[in-house]
């Protein structure tokens, strides 16, 4: 059985004083529909970072959704550097070792921007439904969408590398490919469907297998 590592966002717990690392519990069942094993992996320190990832030796990577991207808003109270700089770390492997990448929502754009892409401002778009246009009939996409994001990718904003699957009605990027890489990215978050969809775990699968 593959095993598919999953990204944490980070909560800072103020009453406390932590800064926990979590995820919805959805996502482990979401991953266990694809076949797959689910593989929690914590925001580590850089030096602890590939001792995990060689030892782990996973079969592919899904970089989940929360926490503002740092590099954009860098003074957010859901910030967390801590996570970029551990979710670069996770993207080069995956290149490097071919391992197949999925980016879910904030994880579709940090990908973005590591292949060069830009991100815009958006607003309404968090906790509302929209529909999807695809651009590649080869891939089966859901025909609407939840949202909850606060950021774009325009259309102007794509990385070169990366292929238009899907878009929204005004021309942002909501599904994307790589032809060089096992690489794919939605805006949407699949784990947040009641049931889950049956075009998101075939469309991750296709991917994933």
């Amino acid at each position: 059985m593959k095993l598919v590592g999953l990204s944490h966002r980070v909560d800072f717990i103020e009453s406390y004083g932590e800064r926990r690392d979590s995820i919805d519990q959805q996502w482990y069942k979401f991953v266990s529909n694809l076949g797959a094993l689910p593989i929690s992996l914590p925001n580590l320190s850089k030096e602890d970072i590939t001792p995990l990832l060689n030892k782990l030796e996973l079969d592919a990577i899904i970089l989940t959704g929360g926490n503002s991207l740092s590099t954009l808003e860098p003074l957010a109270n859901d910030a967390a550097p801590e996570r970029d700089e551990f979710e670069i770390k996770l993207i080069k492997h995956a290149l490097e070792k071919k391992i197949p990448l999925i980016g879910v929502c904030r994880g579709m754009q940090i990908i973005n921007q590591y292949f060069g892409g830009s991100l815009a401002k958006i607003t309404g778009h968090v906790a509302v439904r929209h529909p999807i246009i695809s651009e590649d009939s080869s891939y089966k996409m859901p025909k609407n969408v939840n949202s909850f994001h606060n950021w774009s990718i325009p259309h102007y904003g794509l990385a070169e590398l990366l292929i238009t699957l899907a878009k929204d009605e005004v021309g942002n990027i909501e599904a994307y490919r790589s032809e060089d890489h096992k690489v794919l990215g939605i805006m949407w978050h699949p784990e947040r469907e009641r049931p889950f969809l049956e075009n998101d775990i075939q469309l991750i699968k296709r991917i994933i297998l």
